[in-house]
C-alpha cells in the first residue's frame, strides 16, 4: 500500500497558501474537527444536507448540497479545490469520491476506499470477517423479507439484530426474539436504510460483557506511519445510539491485546491518515469487531476533557501530518443531552447549574431544529476515576432543560 501524504506545510486561510479542507458533513464531530483545523490556520469549507449546520457556524465558508449527488459534490469539488475532503457522515456518493480521488482532485481521508467500505456495513464485514479473517458474530446479507426470514433462522438464529447496511445513530436497526417479528423489523430498517435498494444485515447476538471503541490514530513520524491507540471508551447503547460514554473502560491485558490486534488490522487495510473509532464486544478475554468509522467517533465525545488530546485533535494533527499524544489525562465521562421535543431555534436553561457540576463541561451542538431523540448537545466530565466522572456527567446532563424559543 503507497504511503499516504500530508500536506508540505500550513499556510494563510483565504490565501494561495491556504490548505484548504473540505467537510462532508458538517455535524457536531464536524465541529470539534472545524475548530481544532482553524487553530492551524486550515481553510475550512463545511458542506451539509441542510443550513446551519453545527460545522458550518465555525467554517470559512458553507455549502448546502445532498453529498449523495454524484454531479452535485463534483461541481463543488471543482468549484473550491480542497486539498483533503473529510467525510464526517456515511451519506456521500463514495463511488464519485473514489474517482475524485483517482483523478488527484483530491485526497480524501483517509482513503476514498475507507469511505466507500465504511458507508455500507455489508462491505466492512466482508472485509474484517471474509478477507481479513477478523472473529465477528454470525452474519447473512438479505435483500427481501423471505431473505431475511431464512437467513434469521438458519444462519444466525433467535435472538437476533436486523440492521440497514446503510444508516448510522442507530437508525433502523431492531432486535428481533422470536420470527414473528421479523416483517415489522424488515419495515424498520427500510425507513432507516439511506438507499433506494432494500440490503440488511441480520447479526447473531454476542453474550458479552460490555462493548468499546478502539479509538486508532494514523500519523506519520519521518515520513512512515505510525499506529497509536486511546485508552478504551465503554459506553452505553440505546437502540443503537450511544446515550453515555467513559474512559478508560477497564479489560484484562489479553482483551486489551486482542483489541489492538484487531484495531490495527482493520485500519492498516484501510489505510490512510486519521483517526479510526474500532468497535468491539468484549467477554472475559475473548473480543469481536462490530464495526469502524473512518473519522472522529461519537462516543469519543469524552475524550475532549479526558486524553491529552482530544480525538478531533488527533484527527486534525494526524491528516496534516503533524505529532500525537493519545494519552489519557484523566478519568472522563459523557452523558447525552437530547432534544426532548420537535421545535425549531429551541433554547437551554439549566446552563450555569450543569456547569457548577465539579470537573464538568458543556458542549451546545447549535442544531437549527430539535427532535425528541436528536442529541442536541452533550455534557462532559473529569473524576477521580470512572464510576465518579459518570455521575458528574450524567448529573450535568440533566441540569440542562431544553426549552421551546
Amino acid at each position: 500500500m503507497t504511503t499516504p501524504k500530508a500536506p508540505a506545510r500550513l499556510g494563510t486561510p483565504m490565501s494561495d497558501t491556504a490548505v484548504r479542507v473540505m467537510l462532508l458533513g458538517s455535524g457536531e464531530l464536524g465541529k470539534e474537527v472545524a475548530i481544532e483545523l482553524q487553530r492551524l490556520g486550515c481553510e475550512v469549507i463545511a458542506v451539509d444536507r441542510y443550513a446551519n449546520a453545527p460545522a458550518q457556524q465555525v467554517a470559512t465558508r458553507a455549502h448546502v448540497i445532498a453529498m449523495t449527488d454524484a454531479a452535485a459534490l463534483r461541481a463543488l469539488v471543482e468549484q473550491e479545490r480542497p486539498h483533503l475532503i473529510v467525510p464526517e457522515i456515511e451519506a456521500i456518493a463514495t463511488d464519485e469520491l473514489v474517482r475524485i480521488e483517482a483523478e488527484g482532485l483530491a485526497t480524501v481521508i483517509p482513503t476514498a476506499r475507507a469511505a466507500q467500505l465504511t458507508m455500507n456495513r455489508e462491505g466492512i464485514r466482508r472485509l474484517a470477517a471474509e478477507e481479513l479473517g477478523l472473529h465477528t458474530s454470525s452474519y447473512a446479507f438479505a435483500s427481501t423479507e423471505d431473505e431475511l426470514a431464512k437467513a434469521a433462522a438458519e444462519v444466525t438464529g433467535f435472538p437476533c439484530f436486523v440492521k440497514p447496511v446503510m444508516s448510522s445513530s442507530g437508525k433502523g436497526q431492531s432486535y428481533v426474539e422470536h420470527p414473528d417479528q421479523i416483517a415489522d423489523a424488515w419495515r424498520y430498517a427500510l425507513e432507516g436504510g439511506r438507499v433506494e435498494q432494500p440490503r440488511v444485515i441480520v447479526e447473531g447476538r454476542i453474550d458479552f460483557d460490555f462493548e468499546i471503541t478502539q479509538l486508532t490514530v494514523r500519523n506519520l513520524v519521518r515520513g512512515e506511519v505510525v499506529t497509536s491507540f486511546c485508552d478504551p471508551i465503554g459506553h452505553r447503547q440505546v437502540k443503537g445510539d450511544y446515550v453515555e460514554s467513559w474512559q478508560p473502560q477497564g479489560m484484562s491485558p489479553p482483551a486489551l491485546k486482542k483489541a489492538r490486534e484487531i484495531s490495527r488490522a482493520v485500519t492498516e487495510a484501510l489505510g490512510g491518515l486519521g483517526i479510526f473509532g474500532v468497535e468491539l464486544f468484549v467477554k472475559g478475554n475473548d473480543v469481536w469487531f462490530s464495526e469502524v468509522s473512518p473519522r472522529p467517533h461519537d462516543t469519543g465525545l469524552v475524550t475532549l476533557v479526558s486524553q491529552q488530546m482530544s480525538e478531533f485533535k488527533l484527527h486534525a494533527r494526524a491528516i496534516l501530518g503533524l505529532p500525537v499524544d493519545a494519552r489519557l489525562k484523566e478519568p472522563g465521562a459523557s452523558a447525552v443531552i437530547y432534544g426532548g421535543m420537535d421545535a425549531k431555534g429551541i433554547a437551554f436553561e439549566g446552563v450555569a447549574e450543569a456547569l457548577s457540576v465539579p470537573g464538568a463541561d458543556l458542549r451546545l451542538f447549535g442544531k437549527p431544529e430539535s427532535y425528541e431523540r436528536r442529541r442536541m448537545g452533550v455534557a462532559v466530565a473529569v473524576g477521580p476515576n470512572v464510576d465518579a466522572a459518570r455521575e458528574r456527567a450524567k448529573d450535568a446532563a440533566a441540569k440542562v432543560k431544553p426549552v421551546r424559543g
